[in-house]
């Protein structure tokens, strides 16, 4: 199986049995927002950059490679606290921070609203008024974004990203904040539907380890340094159609 392809030297056992330490690399492969991982329905086969990424590392470090699915980003979060998975693709969020340690960025998306058909909301400003709805993933970086910066508007999460949609679909919520590239594709869903123009924020992603894990942290940052110079990064955008999503800038 093909890794980074680079030259990167191989870890010391001691930073192998930090980063893997059931002697396979559990990679949280989080298929809810497809700029992170996808699953196709029809035949279970997982893919996405969070996959590409996991599987290379788990090569270059001379380690099986264990793909876990999860549906809500809150149950991923709660599994950092007890050790089921040893790496995962997650948004950089401070939030976050008591219980995972993060790789530098690989990826920058937009964040934006999807408002509901009829809806007169034009721009980010207009949504955060009194009487709008909005609503986000339970534990999402995207909510936990809006219960830091909204003013106005309520904010209603909920229990899943197909969860959130379905508020909009149903006339229960006004806004869905996600990135620009998932709405897009929920907008064809639902005739009527926008995706506003401006943007939000700008979230990174990034591979995350959990909490208390630092040699394995360093050799996962010097790889990702490297998955960069060797075109991995970008190979993983275009393999997963991510049209209009980023490359992350290299860490000075």
């Amino acid at each position: 199986m093909a890794g980074c392809a680079g030259r990167l030297t191989a870890p010391s056992p001691s930073i192998k049995a930090e980063l893997a330490p059931r002697g396979e690399l559990r990679a949280a492969l989080f298929t809810g927002n497809p700029v992170i991982a996808s699953k196709n329905r029809e035949t279970g086969e997982l893919s996405g950059t969070a996959f590409m990424l996991g599987r290379a590392l788990a090569a270059d470090a001379g380690v099986g490679f264990a793909p876990i699915e999860y549906t809500t980003i809150a149950r991923l979060m709660d599994d950092a606290k007890t050790g089921a998975w040893d790496v995962a693709v997650l948004a950089i969020d401070p939030a976050r921070r008591a219980v995972i340690d993060y790789a530098p960025p690989y990826v920058v998306v937009d964040i934006t609203y999807l408002v509901r058909p009829g809806s007169p909301i034009a721009s980010v400003a207009e949504a955060d008024r009194p009487g709008v709805r909005v609503t986000a993933a339970r534990g999402a970086a995207t909510a936990l974004m809006l219960q830091r910066t909204l003013k106005n508007a309520q904010l209603t999460p909920a229990d899943s990203e197909p969860a959130a949609f379905e508020l909009i679909r149903e006339g229960k919520a006004d806004a869905y904040a996600q990135n620009r590239f998932m709405l897009l594709g929920l907008a064809d869903r639902l005739p009527g539907a926008r995706v506003l123009d401006d943007r939000l924020d700008v979230v990174q992603l990034a591979l995350a380890l959990p909490k208390g894990r630092p040699t394995a942290l360093a050799y996962v940052t010097t790889w990702m340094a490297q998955a960069r110079r060797s075109g991995l990064v970008q190979r993983a955008i275009d393999a997963a159609g991510l049209r209009g999503v980023q490359a992350a800038p290299a860490a000075r």
